[in-house]
């Protein structure tokens, strides 16, 4: 019911503001009340309309007409008539009122709308070539190429729109150029090019990019989707479009250029995390990490932040670095106990001689989560070295060797320590 209300209030409003005259008339005001019971008269119409009666309404419209002379009342009459498929109605009304004059560009419309849906497209032609001759109308060039094109004489409705678009350059007419290009012709080279000399010139509105990312896309042309995605998030950064803009760099594998939009368009930092650690810019990872920690509160980035904070480090035994280093990852595992951080905080602080014992606890706890952890047995056993106990490291490490665990180099190079001490302690007992 209200939008009804409102529908009708607004075609009340339209019928105030737009009056006509009938010939031999004296002028009618829009706003003016011609009759009494006209309100009545528009409100019945309207009801009429809306429930799908539209013989009815029309026939109410045409009366309203006569009474005030307002033109908008017949042009609502005849597109009743059009809704109720009364088509030679609608051309035998307008042919009655105009004759063969090309004056009232709407009437001329609806009779071409008509003739038109009576598949009688040659006169349809015909009267439309004339209207677009006086209206000189983007929406009247379109009508003739649509009857054109219905006429399957598509080089023809080429031609007309080709000479229509050249003196104002319109959109909708260069967007009808390219689809008959396209699809009725086959010429889709031609039709894009069509759209991209437009774009260059004229710019790269959403209308005609969004023409040349659909003909792109059903081309598998890369490249080109690329080109115009890029061209249209400078006028509509939305997510959606930069997140297309990082799917297509994706398929490419082109890394650099991924992380440079990821980095001007701030649309998705974890996506951008995931690169910096995949090239190892652990500098920019650790400031990304915080950002995403401090948006989301979600401790997993505070520990990576914290992880890739030692990581690209080049004083490893900053001791500032150490404590900032370890204040994050003790607040990660309050509330997230994850194996991996457990094992890098207990590994630091065996590493750097800071709390060996307390390492080793941290490690212990990691290795009830994963207790064949190649890494978790490394940092244990590279604790237990730096408490002086060799063989008990050693036993872990045969473990390790015996998992294949050698063939990281950290891990081969504690292996070969821990041999040695091995070594020295047996070479202290002979003496």
């Amino acid at each position: 019911m209200y939008n009804f209300l409102k529908f009708s209030f607004f075609i009340v409003v339209m019928i105030l503001i737009s009056g006509c005259s009938l010939m031999n008339q004296p002028e009618t005001k829009g706003y003016q009340k011609i009759f009494e019971d006209e309100d009545i008269y528009i409100l019945n119409a309207l009801q009429l309309e809306e429930s799908g009666d539209h013989n009815s309404s029309s026939n109410i419209f045409n009366t309203l007409y006569i009474k005030t002379g307002k033109k908008e009342y017949l042009y609502r009459s005849l597109r009743n008539d059009l809704a109720a498929n009364q088509n030679e109605r609608v051309i035998n009304r307008v042919d009655e009122i105009a004759a063969d004059k090309i004056e009232d560009f709407e009437l001329i419309r609806i009779k071409i709308f008509a003739l038109i849906r009576e598949e009688r497209l040659v006169e349809a032609k015909e009267l439309s070539i004339r209207l677009v001759a006086f209206s000189n109308n983007v929406e009247d060039y379109l009508l003739v190429s649509e009857i054109y094109v219905k006429l399957k004489q598509f080089n023809t409705a080429l031609k007309y729109l080709e000479s229509a678009y050249i003196k104002n350059y319109n959109e909708k007419i260069l967007e009808k150029i390219a689809v008959i290009l396209y699809v009725n012709l086959e010429r889709k080279k031609d039709a894009i090019a069509q759209l991209e000399t437009h774009s260059r010139i004229h710019g790269c509105s959403k209308f005609i990019c969004s023409k040349l990312i659909g003909f792109y896309s059903n081309d598998n042309n890369i490249e080109g989707l690329l080109s115009t995605y890029l061209r249209l998030y400078k006028i509509d950064s939305s997510k959606d479009i930069g997140e297309k803009i990082v799917q297509i760099y994706g398929y490419k594998k082109d890394y650099p250029k991924m992380i440079q939009f990821l980095e001007q368009s701030k649309i998705n930092n974890e996506i951008l995390l995931q690169l910096y650690i995949q090239t190892k810019r652990y500098k920019k990872a650790v400031n990304i990490a915080k950002e995403l920690y401090e948006d989301s509160g979600d401790t997993a980035y505070l520990g990576q932040s914290a992880i890739f904070e030692y990581e690209s480090a080049t004083n490893k035994n900053d001791k500032a670095m150490h404590k900032s280093v370890i204040a994050k990852l003790q607040e990660v595992i309050k509330t997230n106990r994850d194996g991996m951080y457990l094992n890098y905080l207990g590994y630091l602080l065996i590493d750097h001689n800071i709390d060996i014992k307390k390492g080793i606890a941290y490690i212990k706890e990691a290795l009830k989560g994963e207790p064949n952890s190649i890494y978790y047995l490394d940092s244990l056993a590279w604790g237990y070295y730096k408490l002086g106990d060799c063989e008990r490291a050693a036993k872990i490490m045969k473990k390790v060797q015996n998992m294949d665990g050698s063939s990281n180099e950290e891990v081969a190079k504690h292996i070969e320590t821990i041999k040695e001490c091995i070594k020295n302690k047996k070479g202290k007992n002979v003496e």
